[in-house]
C-alpha cells in the first residue's frame, strides 16, 4: 500500500515538473530541437539533388513564418519604444540610454576587431574575380560619407517612406571627353613580311586614350526598412508622451495594446 501511494506520488511529481519545465522552455527546447532536425535533414536531403521546384515547395513554410515575423518589426519596434519610454522617469531614461550608447560601442567596437582577425585569417574571396569588376578602379564610399548617410537615416524626411526605404548615396561615373588633338597618339608600326624578311610594311595606328571618368554623388534609395530612422522617431515620441502626463495617456494606453497583442502574435507564430 505504501509503495504503491509512493510510486503515485512520484509520477504526480513528475508529470508536475515536466508541466512546469514545458511552460518555462517549451519554446526552447523545441526550437533547438527543430534547428538540429533541420541541419540533419538539409544534409541528407543534398543527396537526393531535388529540382528548383522541390526545394521551394519545401521551404514555404519557412517562408510563411519570416514573412510573418517581418510584417510585425514596425508595429513592434514602434509600440514597444513608445509603451516603454513613456513610463520610464526622465533620469532613468536618461541613464540608460547612456549605458545603451556605451554598450552599442562597445559591441561595435568588438565585431570590428572580430572581423579584422578573421580577415586576416580566412582571407574570403581570394583567387576568385567577381563578374564586372575585372580591371577597373572605381572611387570607393569614404567614410564621411557613410556617416553622413547614417545621419540622414535617423532623421527621415518621409516616416512613411522610412518603412521600406533608407537613404544612400551614389556615385555615378560621367565620361568627359577631352580635346580630340590632345587625346589622341599617333604611332607608326613596321609589320615585318614573312616572306622577304628584309622588307616591311609601315602600318599607322591612331591610339586613343581612355576617357576621363570622374564621378559624382547623387543621393539615392536602397530598399529595406529604415529601422533606425523609426527608433529614433519612436523613442522621441514615448519620452514625450512621457512627459506629457494624463494628456498623453490615452495613445500611451494604445501603444501598450498593441505591443501586447504583437507579442501573443509573434508567440503564436514561433509555436
Amino acid at each position: 500500500m505504501m509503495e504503491a501511494l509512493y510510486k503515485r506520488m512520484v509520477s504526480v511529481k513528475v508529470r508536475e515538473y515536466i508541466k512546469d519545465y514545458g511552460k518555462r522552455n517549451g519554446l526552447l527546447t523545441l526550437s533547438v530541437f527543430a534547428v538540429v532536425t533541420g541541419c540533419i535533414l538539409g544534409f541528407v536531403l543534398r543527396t537526393f539533388n531535388l529540382s528548383t521546384q522541390a526545394k521551394i515547395y519545401f521551404s514555404f513554410p519557412g517562408e510563411l513564418l519570416m514573412r510573418m515575423l517581418k510584417m510585425l518589426i514596425l508595429p513592434l519596434i514602434t509600440s514597444s519604444l513608445m509603451s516603454g519610454l513613456s513610463a520610464m522617469d526622465t533620469k532613468v531614461s536618461g541613464r540608460l540610454g547612456v549605458l545603451t550608447i556605451t554598450y552599442y560601442l562597445w559591441t561595435t567596437f568588438i565585431a570590428v576587431i572580430v572581423g579584422i582577425i578573421l580577415v586576416l585569417i580566412i582571407h574570403p574571396g581570394t583567387g576568385q574575380d567577381k563578374d564586372g569588376h575585372h580591371g577597373i578602379t572605381g572611387p570607393v564610399m569614404t567614410s564621411a560619407d557613410a556617416l553622413l548617410d547614417l545621419i540622414r537615416n535617423m532623421i527621415p524626411s518621409n516616416l512613411i517612406e522610412a518603412t521600406f526605404q533608407q537613404y544612400r548615396t551614389d556615385l555615378v561615373p560621367s565620361v568627359q571627353s577631352s580635346n580630340e588633338k590632345e587625346s589622341q597618339a599617333n604611332f607608326v608600326y613596321v609589320m615585318p613580311d614573312y616572306h622577304n624578311p628584309r622588307l616591311g610594311h609601315p602600318v599607322f595606328l591612331e591610339i586613343t586614350p581612355a576617357p576621363d571618368i570622374k564621378y559624382k554623388i547623387v543621393p539615392s534609395t536602397s530598399k529595406g526598412m529604415n529601422v533606425l530612422g523609426i527608433v529614433i522617431f519612436s523613442a522621441t515620441m514615448g519620452l514625450l508622451l512621457g512627459k506629457m502626463g494624463e494628456r498623453g495617456l490615452p495613445l500611451v494606453n494604445v501603444c501598450q495594446c498593441i505591443n501586447e497583442c504583437v507579442m501573443k502574435i509573434i508567440n503564436a507564430a514561433m509555436w
